[in-house]
This record gives C-alpha cells, sequence and structure tokens, in this order.
C-alpha cells in the first residue's frame, strides 16, 4: 500500500527565496506526524503545496494515492486543511461558519457530528456568537471543526497551536490523538519543540531542508554530545564566559538555565574554576539529558 502522503523532491522559490528544497518524506495510513521546524523554515509553503493552493517547481506530492497537481480537484473533498492563520469569517457566528463548511462539501453537521463532538462540544454552548469574538483556543476549535465536517481521509494542520496558551495546547494534542485512534491521518506542523514527543514520527525542518525523519525517541537517541546544564547569579556572563571558553562548542538558553556542548577536552569542574576567575563565582555546571530541541540545534549546527 501507498503511503499516505508521499512527498518526493519538493522545491518551490518566492522569487530569490527557496521556501523548499528537494524535501522528501512519508506518512503513513493514520499516522500522527510531525513537522517541526522554525518560522520561515519552508513548512507552510509545503502546506500550500499538499493542499493544492500552490504548484511546486519540481518534485512530486501525492495525498492518498493523488498527484496534488493533477487531481487537485479530486483531492480537495478528502482532505481537511487548516491553514496557520484564522481563516474563517469572522463576521459570521459559529453556527453560520459550521453550515457554510458544510455546505460546500453538500454534507449537514449532524450526520458527521460523531467526529467533531470532542472538539465542537465546547462551542455549542454560544452558537450565535461571532467568531471574531472568540478566544485563540476556540478559534482553534471552530477551525478544526470546519476542517473536519466533511469526513477527510488526511488532516493537515499548519501550526494550529501557535499563539494558544499551554492549557489550550494541550487540550488540542489530546484532540489529535482521538482523531488518530479513529484512523484519520494528520500531519501537523509546529515550532514548538515539545510538542514534536506527541507524534509517532517527526521530520525536522529548516530553511527548506530536511535534516532528519524518525521517531521522537529515536532521534533523540542520537544525542552524542558533551551536554551540560549551566546556571549561575549573572546569566549573560556566565553565556559570555562559556562561549569564550575553546572547549566549548556551542552554548545556548535553555528555559532558565544555559545549555553547554563540550568538546572531548570538556571539563565541568575546570570550566567552572575558570568561570570564578572571571567574576562569577557560582557558575555551577552538570550533566543534561538532550531532547528534541537540542537535536534540532545540533543538526543545524552540523549542517552549517
Amino acid at each position: 500500500m501507498k503511503p499516505a502522503i508521499e512527498i518526493s523532491a519538493i522545491s518551490k522559490s518566492h522569487g530569490a527565496v527557496v521556501a523548499l528544497d528537494r524535501v522528501s518524506f512519508t506518512v503513513g495510513h493514520g499516522e500522527l506526524f510531525g513537522l517541526i521546524g522554525p518560522d520561515g523554515a519552508g513548512k507552510s509553503s509545503l502546506y500550500r503545496i499538499l493542499s493544492t493552493l500552490s504548484i511546486p517547481d519540481s518534485g512530486v506530492a501525492t495525498v492518498n494515492g493523488l498527484d496534488v497537481v493533477r487531481d487537485y480537484k479530486k483531492l480537495r473533498s478528502r482532505i481537511g486543511y487548516m491553514p496557520e492563520k484564522f481563516s474563517l469569517y469572522q463576521d459570521m457566528t459559529v453556527a453560520e461558519n459550521m453550515a457554510f463548511f458544510s455546505s460546500l462539501f453538500g454534507v449537514s453537521v449532524k450526520e458527521n457530528y460523531d467526529l467533531i463532538a470532542p472538539v465542537f462540544s465546547q462551542l455549542e454552548k454560544f452558537p450565535h456568537r461571532m467568531a471574531g469574538a472568540l478566544s485563540g483556543g476556540m478559534k482553534q476549535k471552530l477551525a478544526l471543526s470546519c476542517a473536519l465536517i466533511h469526513r477527510p481521509d488526511i488532516l493537515l494542520l499548519d501550526e494550529p497551536t501557535t499563539g494558544v496558551d499551554a492549557v489550550s495546547r494541550n487540550e488540542f494534542w489530546d484532540m489529535l490523538a482521538t482523531l488518530r485512534e479513529k484512523g484519520i491521518t494528520i500531519l501537523v506542523s509546529t515550532s514548538y519543540m515539545d510538542e514534536a514527543t506527541r507524534c509517532e514520527r517527526i521530520a525536522m525542518i529548516n530553511n527548506g531542508h530536511i535534516l532528519a525523519v524518525d521517531t521522537p525517541s529515536a532521534l533523540i537517541g542520537r544525542m552524542d554530545e558533551n551536554l551540560y546544564n549551566a546556571v549561575a547569579t549573572d546569566m549573560f556572563g556566565l553565556l559570555t564566559g562559556l562561549r569564550r571558553n575553546p572547549d566549548v562548542i556551542d552554548c545556548y538558553t535553555f528555559g532558565a538555565t544555559l545549555h553547554v556542548v563540550g568538546n572531548e577536552k570538556f571539563s565541568a569542574l575546570k570550566a567552572e574554576a575558570m568561570l570564578r576567575d572571571a567574576g562569577i563565582p557560582d557558575a555551577r555546571i552538570y550533566p543534561a539529558t538532550g531532547n528534541i530541541e537540542d537535536l534540532f540545534i545540533k543538526q543545524i549546527r552540523d549542517e552549517r
């Protein structure tokens, strides 16, 4: 059986800017697959191609066995697409948006309610509220409901949790897990590295290039670096001092700490002593466990 989504050497440029450079990966049927990368990495350009809104400069992409260029008319009824920016009619109510999008696909809210119920149940309490007056989390749920109303085989979600609070983000990923259990193939992009662990497999993308494709655990297992946490009262002085250390390959902020990548000669005790001599007496450096964000930074560094 062919993959649900098959992307082969897709390239796309916008003028002089290369958005995608021979991007290739596949998504299996019923898989929750993540496309992970920062803003400007090429995620939205790829989504516009997969949703038949843009044509690639070269390469081939198929969704459910249909070519995104040649079979675009057939494909549009089989995918649900949620773009990065809220694109529903803000001057229409919740109920009016749902009725409009269901009519586009010749279905009714009632006949597919079982699919959208986990998402739409909270919106039912205010059907006459304007979409533009909804909170970020509720706009997200309405957009997802409209993308699901025709019961698509493939769900394309482009950075759906951007600008949404942490609680709503977590609720949204719980909803995606429920949808995956119903057999829907989901390709979701995000710039939040912590969301990668909610996916079965991920592709890491930067500057239009795919850096790696695998399960989150397998990718984290590739971390073969000497990684440390570093903290001090003077965090800026700590960052500057560590970056001057000849045995430090990289040093970057990581939450409330710094992450330090050392070469084979790096010694935490020696580095702390050097920092004390430089006027940072309370510096502490201790081993750290890497995650997807650390691996992403490593991949970018290796690419350079």
